[in-house]
């Protein structure tokens, strides 16, 4: 299997092309700054599994109204009083996660080989403002909003593999690439889709902010990051 063998490349966003761990970090100081004994993962993982929950709980919920939702359940796991206010404010503080270094770089690059989607667990407006991050035209763009679900439901590929069928494409053009094993690499494996593993975290251990998926799931592709995955191609390319 080759890199040059798709036709579209379909992206998880945070995780992948945006450094949400770093941003989630920064955004829950307010509260963290208020408590002791809790390390970066240890954080991560709650945030994770409250996010996880209500994602299951709430699907049709646009995503920076339950990360409100979420950040009222930290506090409350935390003993910490927190108002209204306060969790709307860290609802909306997705349009300051950072975007990865190497992403608009190498978007760039591979938006002159293939075509480029999103299939993100996040409502439009905050996409918005990730995408203005990420320096690219996406060719299609499919949410958590649009679809009523969120990842890892199966619904959500299987919307997006429909979209992509009006526009041509086929299930084996689709290399699906992201870092989540647990939203995106176990789904994509039950909707029969190809994969590539942008593995953000290689240097750290447990899974962060996203929930442990149990059995590993199949992946076709492994790369460190998008600066990896562009010159696997560009290397390819080069020997035919």
């Amino acid at each position: 299997m080759r890199l040059s063998d798709f036709k579209v490349l379909t992206f998880d966003c945070y995780g992948t092309l945006i450094d949400w761990e770093s941003g989630i970090f920064e955004a829950l100081k307010p509260l963290t700054s208020r408590i002791e004994g809790l390390d970066r993962n240890d954080i991560l993982e709650a945030h994770a599994r409250h996010e996880s929950f209500h994602q299951r709980q709430t699907p049709t919920k646009r995503y920076s109204e339950l990360l409100a939702t979420v950040y009222r359940r930290l506090a409350e796991e935390w003993g910490l009083a927190v108002d209204w206010a306060e969790c709307l404010e860290y609802g909306r503080s997705v349009k300051n996660w950072p975007a990865f270094e190497d992403s608009a770089g190498a978007l760039n690059y591979l938006k002159r080989h293939y075509k480029l989607v999103v299939l993100s667990n996040v409502d439009n407006e905050s996409f918005s403002h990730s995408n203005r991050r990420l320096e690219v035209e996406f060719d299609a763009i499919y949410t958590a909003e649009d679809i009523g679900s969120y990842k890892p439901a199966e619904r959500n590929f299987e919307y997006m593999i429909t979209m992509l069928e009006t526009h041509g494409l086929q299930p084996e053009d689709i290399l699906h690439t992201a870092e989540s094993m647990f939203h995106d690499h176990k789904p994509a494996n039950a909707a029969g889709l190809a994969s590539a593993w942008i593995y953000r975290r290689h240097d750290e251990t447990g899974f962060g902010a996203t929930m442990n998926p149990g059995d590993m799931p199949h992946y076709d592709f492994r790369f460190n990051s998008m600066a990896d995955m562009v010159k696997a191609h560009q290397d390819e390319s080069r020997d035919g």
